[in-house]
């Protein structure tokens, strides 16, 4: 590494930063040493898949990153306390406690299974409230923040100049171009809550205002400045995060260190359902848990899920549908079956693999603002090349390709498992054999009926209902959206 702190060696490692609108070289604050706090999951749901692109984008910029040995401190965050949260909570008649630990360790549970590796720290936001509370005092005296009438207390955004530099939105646009709440309780119907008086049946910590519980901008503000430091490297989270979020997380630490807050910030793309942005509002909303259900075995479908968000690039828009699935499948079969002929002799990093023009493209791929398809297309022409060795006969030369294979897919985050684990039991999942389907099997394809419905693929709903039909399994679609079946 030089003495510029640039990332990458040989391979200069290059970001898109959202700040300046450009793709910039990745230099550290510390010699060597990455620090990254990505934006997390508020438990009160179950993660979807817009969750898990979030999730496998930035674990693959950390797993690259300490492919070339680099230090990161990785910290993603959990809200744990939120409007949505205590909504959900009471709308169960539950605690809120309930709500977040029930949905805590099912994060955990899907995180496992689409391989994602631990952050180093993981803060939670009702564990950071005394670092809340001292940030907004320290706001209130600086006089970025003050409280209003009814005890809330409000961020004074004309009060910080560069508001606006992330989304690139001036105030005159937001208040003109936008429908703003009026609330007389505000010096300005811009200015963005920081701390909220505490109402009837909610959670609360004491603190100088009151009673009452922090806004969300905040709370990311005071945990990845206290697991950071006040200036750290990069900050993440998907594209929806940007507006108002992350600008708020910009103007609320700058104003209290007087400084730059982070170098930069990286968003991944939307999710898609055909070409619709993902939402519960019009249906299209789908769980990590809903589509593990596309295969017998969840290891591979995680591993299919983690395929599909790495074959088109981070930042644009990911279009979700039965073939994306059925295409990562596909590939990730056609890789391990060549790890499975040819084996691996156990190579764990690049200096047991040799160098050559496909570990360079690979690595020029990911330098590039990682890059996972042309990433992936080298891992393709490896097993391709490694196959065509093996056929001639030169067994010693087609197996240092399937260990660069896989030593190159462990740093995307594939091709971990036991290949004969992988392929064991492949059929074409919406099938089976005859005479042996029993009720699990039967619930698991009338759940991969229902999801290519609200994908609009009826043909593929089509298929799995005749595919049961022909086995004397009847179905009938009840007004509710379930599906009910029958033995004929």
């Amino acid at each position: 590494m030089n003495n510029s702190n640039t990332i990458g060696g040989d391979f200069p490692v290059q970001i898109y930063n959202s700040l300046s609108g450009r793709k910039e070289l990745l230099e550290s604050i510390v010699p060597e040493k990455i620090s990254i706090y990505v934006c997390g999951m508020t438990v009160y749901d179950y993660c979807h898949i817009g969750h898990a692109r979030v999730l496998v984008v930035f674990d693959v910029l950390v797993r690259y990153l300490r492919s070339l040995g680099v230090e990161v401190t990785y910290a993603r965050n959990i809200t744990d306390v939120d409007d949505k949260i205590i909504s959900r909570a009471q709308e169960l008649g539950v605690k809120e406690e309930g709500i977040t630990e029930q949905f805590i360790r099912a994060m955990h549970e899907d995180e496992k299974v689409l391989n994602i590796v631990k952050p180093d720290k993981e803060p939670r936001a009702t564990m950071y409230m005394r670092e809340i509370i001292e940030l907004i005092k320290k706001l209130v005296e600086l006089g970025f923040a003050y409280q209003g009438k009814t005890g809330d207390v409000y961020f004074r955004i004309r009060r910080f100049q560069d508001y606006g530099k992330l989304s690139k939105r001036s105030l005159d646009q937001l208040s003109s171009g936008s429908r703003v709440e009026i609330n007389e309780d505000k010096d300005d119907p811009l200015d963005f809550v920081l701390w909220k008086t505490h109402k009837k049946g909610e959670p609360f910590w004491e603190s100088p205002w009151g009673r009452g519980r922090p806004g969300w901008h905040i709370e990311c503000s005071a945990m990845s400045m206290s697991c950071l430091g006040r200036q750290f490297d990069i900050h993440a989270g998907g594209m929806d995060l940007k507006f108002p979020h992350h600008e708020n997380e910009i103007a609320q630490s700058e104003a209290y260190t007087g400084k730059k807050f982070v170098n930069y910030w990286m968003h991944n793309g939307y999710v898609e359902i055909n070409a619709e942005k993902m939402s519960k509002s019009v249906g299209n909303f789908f769980t990590i848990r809903e589509i593990l259900k596309q295969d017998i075995s969840q290891a591979r479908m995680g591993e299919v899920i983690r395929f599909m968000m790495l074959a088109s690039h981070y930042r644009s828009p990911l279009n979700f549908s039965n073939q994306a699935i059925e295409n990562s499948r596909a590939g990730l079969i056609r890789l391990y079956r060549v790890l499975d002929k040819i084996g691996v002799s156990g190579a764990k990093d690049s200096s047991d693999t040799r160098i050559n023009q496909q570990w360079n493209s690979f690595h020029i791929a990911m330098s590039d603002d990682q890059n996972t398809p042309e990433a992936l297309s080298v891992l393709f022409d490896l097993a391709k090349q490694a196959n065509r060795l093996w056929d001639a006969g030169k067994q010693a030369d087609a197996r240092a390709l399937s260990d660069q294979m896989s030593v190159l897919g462990n740093i995307l985050g594939l091709l971990y498992q036991n290949p004969q684990h992988f392929l064991q039991g492949l059929n074409d999942p919406g099938q089976f054999e005859p005479n042996k389907l029993n009720q699990k099997e039967i619930e698991r394809l009338i759940e991969m009926r229902l999801m290519a419905r609200r994908m609009n693929d009826w043909n593929k709903a089509d298929q799995i209902r005749d595919s049961l039909r022909k086995q004397g399994i009847l179905l009938e679609d009840k007004s509710d959206g379930t599906t009910i079946w029958r033995a004929s």
